[in-house]
C-alpha cells in the first residue's frame, strides 16, 4: 500500500470477491459481512437483479453528462419524490456531496439568512462544507479555518436548538440517528419538535439520511417513524448498493429558488449507478422492512438478555445497531471478530457497530450472536 495516501488504518485482509452476505479474501477464506461496506451493500454482494441491471446498462451507455435528458434518472427521481412527499431531486456521487448541495440550497433559500444549526456529535462528511457542519472536533484538527455559518446545538436537546436560533438562522440540519458517533438514537419526540420549531421560526429542516435511509431502520426513510416530513433530505450509501450515488431531495419551496447553474455534478447520476438504484428502490417493500425490524430486534434482544457486565447499552433501529461497552476494547473486539471471520465496525473505543445487509437470515444472525458472545467472554 506504499503508493496510497495514508488516510486509512486498514485491516490486514484483502477481499477478492463477494456473494450475498459473504466476502472471500485472496486466500479463499469466507467472512460473514455484518458491516455492508458501512451501510452501503444493503442487498449484499452480487445481488442477481441489481447486478443484471448494472451489466445491461454497461452494455448501452456509461456516461453522457447532465446536459441531456435521462429517463432512468427521472424514473428514480419520481420514485424518491413520491415516496418522500417532496418535490425534486439533485443527484450527486456521495453523501458528503449530497450534504454540500443541501447546505447550498438552504442558504440560497434563506436569502440574507445564511446560518445553519447543526449538532454536536454529528457527521455530515469530510469536504470543507460538510466537515464544517460536522460536530466532532477531533475531525477538525489540522483543517482550520473551517467555513463560517454553522452554530452547534446539543444533539437530542430542544432547548439547545432554541438558544441557537437568531435572525440569521435559515435551517436546522440533523441526522435522525447519529451513526458515526455510535448509533445515538434521540427521544421519540425529538424530530417532531424540530419540525414544529422549524415551522414556527420559518426555518428549513434538513435531514441527513445518508446512513439511515433506504430501509436501514425498518422504514424507507428513518423520519417516517415519526410521521414528519423534512424540507430537504439527503441520501447516499445504500441507494445504489455499492455504486457511487447521492441524492438531495427538496420540497417545493426550496426547489423554486434553484436555477440552472446554481449547482452541478460531472459524474452525478451516472447511468450505471442509476440503473442499480432503480432496482434497489424496487426491492424495498413492506415484507423486507418487516424482516429488517424483526432481525434487528432479534439481535438487540439476544445481546441484552446476556446481561454481561462488559455491555453498557444496546441501541438502534432495524439493522442499524450500536453496542456500547463499559471498557475501551471496541477496536480489539472488531479485530478479534475478523479473526473469527466476521466483519463488524466500531465507533471510538467503546462502541461496536452492526450494519448487516438486509438479505441475512436467522442462521446468519444466530451464527453472529454465538461468535460475538464467545468473543465477549474472552475479553479480560
Amino acid at each position: 500500500m506504499k503508493y496510497l495516501l495514508n488516510t486509512y488504518a486498514r485491516y490486514p485482509v484483502e477481499f477478492e470477491k463477494g456473494s450475498g452476505s459473504r466476502l472471500y479474501d485472496v486466500h479463499g477464506d469466507e467472512y460473514l459481512d455484518f458491516l455492508s461496506g458501512i451501510a452501503v451493500t444493503s442487498f449484499g454482494h452480487r445481488h442477481k437483479i441489481i447486478t443484471e441491471a448494472a451489466e445491461e446498462q454497461l452494455k448501452k451507455l456509461w456516461h453522457v453528462s447532465n446536459l441531456f435528458e435521462s429517463s432512468p434518472q427521472n424514473q428514480l427521481a419520481q420514485k424518491l419524490v413520491q415516496a418522500s412527499g417532496l418535490n425534486s431531486v439533485f443527484f450527486s456521487n456521495s453523501g458528503t456531496e449530497a450534504n454540500e448541495a443541501a447546505i447550498k440550497f438552504a442558504r440560497k433559500w434563506g436569502g440574507e439568512r445564511k446560518e445553519i444549526i447543526v449538532t454536536t456529535g454529528s457527521f455530515h462528511g469530510r469536504t470543507m462544507g460538510s466537515l464544517s457542519a460536522t460536530g466532532q472536533k477531533n475531525l477538525w484538527k489540522g483543517f482550520s479555518p473551517l467555513l463560517a455559518g454553522f452554530s452547534f446545538a446539543n444533539f437530542n436537546n430542544i432547548e439547545s436548538v432554541l438558544r441557537n436560533i437568531n435572525n440569521n438562522t435559515c435551517a436546522i440540519m440533523v441526522e435522525p440517528i447519529q451513526g458515526e458517533s455510535g448509533v445515538i438514537v434521540p427521544d421519540d419526540d425529538y424530530l417532531i419538535k424540530l419540525r414544529k420549531i422549524a415551522d414556527r421560526h420559518n426555518l428549513l429542516l434538513i435531514l441527513d439520511e445518508v446512513q439511515t435511509g433506504m430501509g436501514r431502520t425498518g422504514k424507507l426513510f428513518a423520519h417516517q417513524w415519526y410521521n414528519i416530513k423534512p424540507d430537504i433530505m439527503t441520501l447516499a450509501k445504500g441507494i445504489a448498493n455499492g455504486l457511487p450515488l447521492g441524492a438531495t431531495i427538496c420540497s417545493e419551496n426550496v426547489s423554486q429558488v434553484i436555477r440552472p447553474g446554481d449547482h452541478g455534478s460531472t459524474f452525478g447520476a451516472n447511468p450505471v449507478a442509476i440503473a442499480a438504484a432503480n432496482k434497489v428502490f424496487d426491492l424495498i417493500n413492506g415484507e423486507l422492512l418487516a424482516k429488517i425490524i424483526y432481525l434487528g430486534d432479534l439481535i438487540r434482544k439476544s445481546i441484552i438478555e446476556w446481561n454481561l457486565p462488559v455491555i453498557k447499552d444496546v441501541r438502534g433501529k432495524g439493522l442499524m445497531i450500536g453496542i456500547e461497552l463499559n471498557i475501551p476494547q471496541a477496536k480489539t473486539i472488531v479485530k478479534n471478530l475478523l479473526k473469527r471471520k466476521i466483519i463488524v465496525g466500531s465507533s471510538g473505543d467503546r462502541i461496536i457497530r452492526l450494519l448487516p445487509p438486509f438479505i441475512i437470515d436467522e442462521n446468519d444472525t444466530g451464527y453472529f450472536i454465538k461468535e460475538f458472545y464467545n468473543e465477549l467472554n474472552n475479553i479480560k
